[in-house]
């Protein structure tokens, strides 16, 4: 079911008993974020969708946790499981585009666009109800404060679009903004993002950059903003072919941008290449206080939204959290794609605990000697897998969402002279345990059970498994024990 808006979804997880409504008073200053982090670590049950519709001194209320849990964040998606994901990659792949994996990559923004998934351009939408563009300000925004020593006010759940300044090719990405004031915000635009390399752009042009921030719209669309996308794959043609149907985008009234029509807010403005300001800290996702640094300020020129809207976000923290989600249902999304470069590879995971980018557990056929560490240094060379700080390969037949599973095999099938790789490359901006901003180490563990192939000193032992007859005879017998 492709969704035509943030309200619509809102309904369908009200109906689904995946929502509740607060209408208890509630600050915006750190309790929204208490109660909020209580439920997502809280039992299964209590974990919820929350709109809290009465924010002290604000008149719009506040949706959080939305796809909080793998159910909320299937049905954003227009499935009833995250697995379902990679079947529909999978299959988009193998029907529609013949030929190698870059030919693949190559044609995969147009093959978007033949699924008639591109942007449907409008002259007027939902989001350009409400247009201020005399005076804008922020000051009617609830933007949270997540955690006692952020710097401030953060907008965590935004959609910001750019465009290069040569190419004129568009980048949507999801990035935290720090309020400075009513007028101004931190652009946290890492190094590493499609945001940033038009950024670089337009400091080499000495030219102003456009920016567009919306914030709500239909959930696919949101989600796209956290999708680390190949280069030239267009994020509202990703969502368009998510949802089943095109994005519906209208232009902007100051700048020369388009949005999603079905944002509830819109934030039009610019950035000038050569201004920063002091960012941060701010509570994140590694469970730590990122540190403050020198970022691109945003201005405000322009206010549009819908009437009466819904204020959007989420907050980040130590895990589980929100932003997870997002995240797994990406790890569903690339599974398939990752299989066109390496074939051999069974599986993935990404758990919560590695907070993305600190650990990524993979199962792989293996057939000859080193092809573990082949799979290491293939998926560091892919995309944003660059900054994994940690990858362990497992055999085929291990479970890599099982973490106790991972743990047995991971210590007991490692020597560490032999199966460790330690490297030297690009770290996530956040990353406070690197060797440097931005650059460090990374660690390769070979969890692979060896063989002769592997000339090892020693006899490799076989796995204690009992026989299928005695566990048949105790299935059939399992009540008679009384146990």
């Amino acid at each position: 079911m492709a969704f035509a808006d943030l309200r619509q979804f809102i309904a369908q997880l009200e109906s689904q008993g995946e929502l509740r409504r607060i209408a208890a008073p509630v600050s915006r200053d750190l309790e929204i974020a208490e109660i909020t982090d209580r439920v997502s670590k809280g039992p299964a049950s209590q974990n919820k969708a929350l709109l809290f519709e009465r924010v002290e001194g604000f008149e719009m209320p506040v949706l959080i946790n939305t796809f909080g849990t793998a159910r909320r964040m299937a049905w954003a998606l227009g499935v009833e499981d995250l697995n379902e994901l990679s079947g529909r990659v999978e299959k988009l792949l193998d029907l529609k585009m013949p030929g190698s994996f870059f030919d693949k990559l190559k044609k995969l923004g147009d093959l978007f666009d033949l699924a008639k998934s591109g942007p449907k351009r409008v002259s007027s939408g939902p989001c350009q109800e409400v247009v201020e563009t005399r005076s804008p300000s922020l000051t009617s925004l609830p933007i949270l404060q997540c955690w006692p020593k952020d710097a401030g006010h953060y907008i965590t759940l935004p959609l910001v679009f750019t465009r290069d300044p040569e190419r004129g090719s568009r980048n949507v990405g999801m990035y935290r903004l720090q309020v400075f004031d009513d007028r101004t915000l931190g652009m946290h635009w890492q190094i590493h993002k499609g945001s940033a390399e038009h950024h670089r752009e337009a400091e080499r042009l000495a030219k102003p950059m456009e920016v567009a921030i919306a914030l709500g719209g239909d959930p696919a669309t949101i989600y796209t903003g956290s999708a680390p996308l190949p280069p030239g794959v267009d994020e509202i043609v990703f969502a368009g072919w998510l949802r089943g149907t095109g994005v519906e985008m209208v232009k902007c009234k100051t700048i020369d941008l388009e949005v999603p029509t079905q944002a509830e807010i819109v934030l039009e403005g610019f950035v000038d290449p050569k201004e920063r300001r002091r960012e941060g800290p701010f509570g994140d996702h590694t469970g730590y206080y990122s540190l403050a640094r020198d970022y691109p300020v945003f201005h405000l020129t322009a206010l549009t939204h819908r009437k009466a809207p819904i204020y959007p976000t989420i907050i980040v923290g130590r895990p589980p959290q929100e932003d997870y989600w997002l995240g797994k249902a990406t790890e569903r999304l690339f599974l398939p794609i990752i299989r066109m470069v390496l074939p051999e590879v069974v599986d993935i995971n990404m758990p919560a605990e590695g907070i993305f980018q600190n650990l990524v557990i993979v199962a792989i056929k293996k057939r000859y000697p080193g092809q573990a560490r082949k799979v290491m240094y293939a998926l560091w060379g892919m995309g944003l897998m660059m900054l994994a700080k940690s990858i362990i390969v497992v055999s085929e037949h291990v479970n890599v969402h099982d973490l106790s599973e991972v743990a047995w095999r991971a210590t007991g099938n490692m020597d560490p002279k032999r199966d460790l790789v330690i490297v030297e490359g690009p770290m996530d901006d956040l990353d406070h345990a690197a060797l440097r901003h931005r650059y460090g180490g990374k660690l390769g563990v070979d969890a692979t059970e060896k063989s002769d192939l592997d000339e090892v000193s020693q006899p490799w032992p076989e796995e204690i498994v009992m026989s299928e007859e005695v566990r048949a005879l105790v299935t059939r017998r399992w009540k008679d024990y009384g146990i």
